[in-house]
């Protein structure tokens, strides 16, 4: 850690953003195999919102381009004030029938998750009013007909992962890509 904000990896890809603003989300990722293996599950379910698996900590949110300093700023601060800790990915839950979404849920580090979640939201270039309440999880079919997310949620009941978190990511998305990873950010310096 230098100068009080937590070490950074830089992963942009050179790509600079069309337009005047740029949609941005906060994720944990999930490592391998296990984030491989979730990811497949939700291509193989035909999710056209198949992303690679992860835990958001902010859902798409569009900013300023000309904000992007400060908000890489304020999440190099929420990074060092926070510890790595360990995540448990275990069974699976569903949001039926208010949003037709299967995922695997959060055992342990739910506190964590939402303890960042809330520190990441505090900059007032990232506040937004959700629709429903933070819960962390990762996603493995929406959005799809039922008997696939019955499937979902029967084939991965005796889904475990557990492992530590080191880092959170922000990923952009200039409307004319894919989510790409920009930066992660290291817990605790």
């Amino acid at each position: 850690m230098a100068g009080g904000v937590a070490r950074s990896v830089d992963r942009r890809d050179g790509a600079s953003e069309a337009g005047d603003t740029l949609q941005i989300g906060i994720a944990v990722d999930i490592p391998e195999p296990w984030g491989g293996m979730l990811t497949r599950r939700r291509v193989e379910a035909g999710d056209p919102q198949a992303v690679p698996a992860h835990v958001t900590l902010l859902g798409p949110t569009e900013i300023p381009v000309d904000a992007l300093p400060a908000v890489e700023e304020h999440l190099a601060r929420v990074a060092a004030t926070h510890l790595p800790f360990t995540l448990h990915l275990r069974g699976t839950g569903t949001f039926r029938p208010v949003t037709q979404v299967v995922f695997v849920a959060v055992a342990a580090g739910i506190s964590e998750c939402e303890l960042l979640a809330a520190a990441i939201n505090s900059a007032p270039e990232l506040h937004r009013e959700a629709r429903f309440p933070y819960h962390p999880h990762v996603t493995v079919a929406q959005d799809v007909p039922a008997e696939v997310l019955d499937k979902a949620y029967e084939d991965l009941a005796d889904f475990s992962a557990l492992f530590e978190v080191e880092a959170f990511t922000l990923f952009s998305h200039s409307g004319q890509t894919r989510w790409q990873p920009r930066r992660d950010f290291r817990l605790g310096g």
